[in-house]
């Protein structure tokens, strides 16, 4: 949107968290608490992403991410405070200013657009984002004067008993003009219980200055509910598992059971994809169409082709073709490559490995730093030795190569295109292409020795 900036306060440290992450950096549907807020902001293209930063402020911002500008608050003295220390930044921009606070992540694109097109419509100084609840608790209450318009906005420590009784409360989301609201904040004292530079008390003085000062009520209760501790930070993350599950429901995934499913905010899911019960998924996973994850499933990081299905297993920052089986109980670690129609079968563990087309891997299989040729098989139990005690070694094993049950490849090794390793061999030199590897002792029966043992006994 043109002539409109964002500034996300993030600067607090969430004493009520009891936690040494501030509270900003509380992972809530797979990203930072205060992301949420910075992402809508972004997905409503304004000009420019202002985040106060404070408590924590190197760990903060390294979190975040630096697609955004950071302005520092040295002090916690307020909200008021928190958006002077912005000042310089937007010197001279004469557009509007959309505050959001770090800990609101169920704030809706849509809501913000409908909040800027009020406060634009009715020409006003600032415009307030309220809410009318049963239960206000802590929020501030929205004063209303003469004709329906703001009158101003009263801390819960500052109100007294008749204000209390007021069921509009404050988001503390807010639109103001950006001139308007510097020159109001020049003029605001902490004249409180708490000592502090109130954003609130901008509002009041707009207001005692004849300038109109509108409020815009969500229509969703919900999205003024901040995050305060731990018990509320959970119940955020159910409301948006919930929404993320109607969103994959509505462009076509079937989720068997939403209230089992586990769905991060930035997850997405391609049409006739179908989640089972005790599914998670995290971070910026990516399913194709037709696909069928879970049950019992956890994705973190992974891109999945079309028609893939993961049974019952796990896996990690890696890529997965189309028309893949993986599991059930396969584990797949970070950096591995699953290439179309492979099988990653049960009890199977890849680790930095590459899969080709088409390639089997049936079953109680360990595969790490492992580059595995189309078409090839790899008997139960085979696995590679990758790691010497000081380095780990890569093997590779070609297109249409056969690794017999229980066969352990020591790497550096290679396996050549269509040979063979024998059943329980112990592989230290490369084979070539087409021939028989086979590296056991020899079988000897000693005749009779079984009767002899029991006779003994």
């Amino acid at each position: 949107m043109s002539d409109l900036v964002a500034l996300v306060l993030a600067a607090g440290k969430g004493t009520r968290m009891k936690s040494k992450i501030p509270k900003a950096l509380h992972p809530l549907g797979g990203k930072p608490l205060a992301r949420h807020p910075i992402d809508i902001c972004k997905r409503l293209v304004v000009e420019r992403v202002l985040v106060v930063i404070g408590h924590g402020l190197e760990q903060v911002r390294a979190a975040l991410g630096e697609d955004v500008e950071y302005v520092i608050q040295p002090e916690l003295l307020g909200t008021g405070h928190a958006v002077l220390q912005a000042e310089a930044a937007l010197s001279g921009f004469g557009g509007d200013v959309l505050i959001l606070p770090g800990d609101a992540p169920l704030i809706t694109q849509e809501i913000l657009r409908d909040l800027i097109e009020r406060h634009r419509d009715t020409g006003a100084a600032a415009t307030v984002l309220t809410a009318e609840v049963d239960n206000p608790r802590s929020y501030g209450r929205i004063l209303r004067g003469e004709g329906g318009g703001v009158a101003g906005i009263v801390e819960t420590k500052d109100a007294t008993p008749e204000q209390r009784e007021i069921r509009e409360v404050n988001s503390s989301v807010y639109c103001f003009k950006a001139p308007l609201l510097y020159d109001a904040l020049s003029r605001v004292q902490p004249d409180n219980a708490q000592k502090e530079y109130y954003l609130t008390d901008a509002v009041a003085l707009l207001v005692e200055g004849g300038l109109r000062v509108e409020a815009f009520v969500s229509p969703e209760p919900e999205v003024v509910e901040g995050v305060n501790n731990r018990v509320e930070l959970a119940a955020m993350g159910a409301v948006l598992r919930q929404r993320k599950c109607q969103e994959l429901m509505l462009s076509g995934v079937t989720v068997i059971d939403p209230g089992t499913a586990y769905i991060d905010s930035d997850v997405t899911v391609g049409p006739d994809t179908v989640i089972h019960p005790m599914t998670i998924l995290e971070g910026d996973t990516a399913i194709g169409e037709d696909c069928e994850i879970g049950p019992y499933t956890r994705l973190i990081g992974v891109k999945v082709g079309n028609g893939t299905s993961v049974l019952a297993s796990q896996a990690r920052d890696s890529v997965i073709g189309g028309g893949v089986r993986i599991g059930p109980y396969a584990h797949l670690r970070p950096d591995c490559a699953v290439s179309d129609h492979a099988k990653i079968g049960d009890f199977v563990e890849l680790k930095k490995a590459q899969v080709g087309e088409r390639a089997s891997i049936a079953h109680l299989a360990y595969m790490g730093d492992a580059v595995i040729g189309s078409h090839a098989n790899i008997g139960a139990g085979a696995i590679t030795c990758n790691y010497n005690g000081r380095a780990k070694h890569v093997t590779v094993i070609e297109d249409n190569a056969f690794i017999g049950s229980n066969a352990i490849l020591v790497a550096p090794v290679r396996v050549g295109s269509g040979a063979y390793v024998a059943a329980g061999s112990v592989i230290t030199e490369d084979v070539p292409a087409d021939a028989l590897g086979i590296a056991r002792s020899r079988q000897t029966n000693k005749e009779e020795w079984a009767r002899r043992r029991r006779e003994e006994r």
